[in-house]
C-alpha cells in the first residue's frame, strides 16, 4: 500500500520499555477481559486465555468493575510519559502514516454526516505498558483503550504476525491498526457504551456473541479504510489483509491451540467471518454497510 507521500500523524507517542506495575482501578478487568486485542491468543494459549478469563470473573465480581468492551471503570493512573521519539523505525514510520490516512479518511466520512473526527493517539511501546485501562503487556497483541482514546501497539508484534500466522505484507499490518482505529470509531459514535450497557444485562455466552458483532464491525470498518484509499492499493494487498483475517479467526486459534472449538467461547468471530465483513468494508467504502447488529453475522 502506498503511503510514503504521507506525513507521519501528529497523534502519536513513543513510551519506550517496561515500568508497569499491577492493574490499577477498575482498568484491570477491562484489560483482561474487555480489551484482549484483535489476535486473541496471539502469544497465549487458549487454556492460558481461560484461566486469565476466569481471573477477570473473580476480579469483577469482587468489585473490579470491568466489563467485555472494556468503556466503563476508573482509568488506571493514565499511559506513561516517554522522551522516546516517535515514527524513528521504518516499522513505527509506517504505522504513523496508516494513522495519517485513517484521520483523513474518516475526517471525511464524520463529515459527510455533519460529524466532526476526532483522532486516536497512537502509543508505541516495548514489553508492558500503564494505560488508560490499565496495565498490559504486549504478549496480548494490539489493543485500543476506550479511556484515553489511544490505540497501544508493540511493533514487534508485526513479526509475530508474519512468522507465527503466515500473514505477511505491508497491508496485513495495516489492518491491524486500521482495525483497533475502527473500535475508535465505534467508542465515538456510542456503540462501546451501547453495548457495555447490554452485556451488564447478558449471560457470559451470550455477552460474547456480542463482542464477536464489535470485532467484526471493526474489521469492516478497516475495510471501508482501505475501500476509501483504493488508489493507494497495489497488487497483493487485499490477499494480505484477508490471510491475516482468516489466520485470527477464533476458530482457527482455537482449533491450533487446543485442538477442539468452542463455539461460545468466540470474542471475535470466525475466521470466515473476519474475512467476509473485511471483505464487506472493501467493496462498499460505506460505514452503513458495517451494520453487524442486526441479523445474523
Amino acid at each position: 500500500m502506498r503511503l510514503d507521500d504521507l506525513d507521519p500523524s501528529d497523534n502519536v507517542r513513543d513510551l519506550g520499555s517496561g515500568g508497569w506495575g499491577g492493574f490499577g482501578g477498575g482498568g484491570g478487568g477491562n484489560i483482561l477481559l474487555g480489551l484482549l486485542p484483535m489476535l486473541l491468543g496471539s502469544r497465549l494459549g487458549c487454556g492460558t486465555l481461560a484461566l486469565i478469563a476466569i481471573g477477570a470473573a473473580i476480579f469483577m465480581a469482587i468489585g473490579g468493575g470491568g466489563s467485555l468492551i472494556g468503556t466503563g471503570g476508573a482509568p488506571g493512573g493514565g499511559a506513561q510519559v516517554s522522551e522516546n521519539k516517535p515514527c524513528d523505525t521504518a516499522a513505527e514510520l509506517q504505522a504513523c502514516r496508516v494513522m495519517k490516512s485513517t484521520e483523513q479518511t474518516w475526517s471525511k466520512l464524520f463529515a459527510a454526516q455533519g460529524g466532526r473526527y476526532q483522532p486516536a493517539i497512537l502509543n508505541f511501546y516495548q514489553g508492558g505498558v500503564q494505560s488508560g485501562c490499565g496495565a498490559a503487556s504486549s504478549a496480548a497483541g494490539p489493543f485500543y483503550c476506550p479511556s484515553d482514546r489511544s490505540v497501544y501497539l508493540d511493533t514487534g508484534f508485526f513479526d509475530e504476525l508474519k512468522n507465527r500466522f503466515g500473514a505477511a505484507g505491508d497491508f496485513a499490518q495495516n489492518y491491524v491498526i486500521a482495525h483497533e482505529v475502527g473500535h475508535h470509531v465505534q467508542n465515538l459514535t456510542g456503540t462501546m457504551e451501547q453495548v457495555h450497557a447490554r452485556q451488564g444485562r447478558l449471560s457470559k455466552a451470550e455477552g460474547n456473541a456480542l463482542s464477536v458483532r464489535v470485532e467484526l464491525q471493526a474489521d469492516c470498518y478497516a475495510g471501508v479504510w482501505a475501500a476509501q484509499n483504493r488508489d493507494r492499493l497495489e497488487p497483493g494487498d487485499i490477499e494480505e489483509g484477508m490471510r491475516a483475517a482468516n489466520a485470527i479467526g477464533d476458530d482457527t486459534l482455537q482449533r491450533q491451540a487446543q485442538g477442539t472449538v468452542v463455539p461460545e467461547s468466540f470474542t471475535h468471530g470466525t475466521s470466515e467471518q473476519r474475512m467476509r465483513w473485511l471483505r464487506r468494508g472493501l467493496e462498499s467504502g460505506d460505514p452503513k454497510a458495517c451494520d453487524t447488529f442486526s441479523g445474523a453475522v
